[in-house]
């Protein structure tokens, strides 16, 4: 007998798969979560899981399920067509071409490519051809480069934005400049 089943007792192997839990304990999404940790929601339920892990998932929000790419630090995807995903948050680096809802851009993450969103926040570098039907927000760390088309515009001071750069929609409001 191994001195752990002294320890421990002897283990039944197939009863604890059948009896361990299949997720991580449920915890509010009110509270706090400490860094290097990510929460992974669905409708009334919140997962606190380790953020290197959290690189695909998919969300119900109402009768929708939303599905999100996380690419994370130090990880590089390159030459892709990135489908089906409403979120693409990129910590790393991407060059592809995508057609989604948002996208999001962390301080040290990089788009290299095609891509069309509905809404996207750039904190980090986009290079290509960026279309944004709805909202483009630079924050201050954020840099854009290329062809840029987008339905309304927001450069935090210190954001940069350079290329070939046109509304895309009929009116001209919309532009907004932040000062911080």
């Amino acid at each position: 007998m191994l001195k752990s089943e002294k320890l421990f007792g002897k283990r039944d192997s197939a009863t604890e798969i059948k009896s361990a839990p299949a997720v991580p304990p449920v915890v509010p999404t009110e509270r706090p979560v400490p860094a290097g940790l990510a929460v992974s929601a669905a409708p009334g339920l919140a997962r606190v899981v380790p953020a290197s892990i959290t690189t695909a998932a998919t969300v119900a929000v109402g009768s929708e399920i939303r599905s999100k790419l996380t690419v994370g630090p130090n990880i590089k995807l390159r030459g892709v067509e990135i489908t089906d995903c409403d979120t693409l948050v990129v910590e790393g680096r991407v060059e592809a071409t995508i057609d989604s809802r948002v996208i999001q851009i962390s301080e040290q993450g990089a788009f290299i490519g095609n891509a069309e969103f509905d809404i996207a926040e750039i904190r980090g570098q986009f290079d290509g051809d960026l279309t944004v039907r709805q909202k483009l927000v630079v924050y201050a760390s954020g840099r854009v480069t290329g062809k840029v088309r987008y339905g309304k515009l927001v450069i935090e001071e210190g954001g940069q934005l350079t290329g070939d750069v046109q509304l895309s929609g009929p009116a001209a409001k919309g532009l907004t400049v932040a000062a911080g």
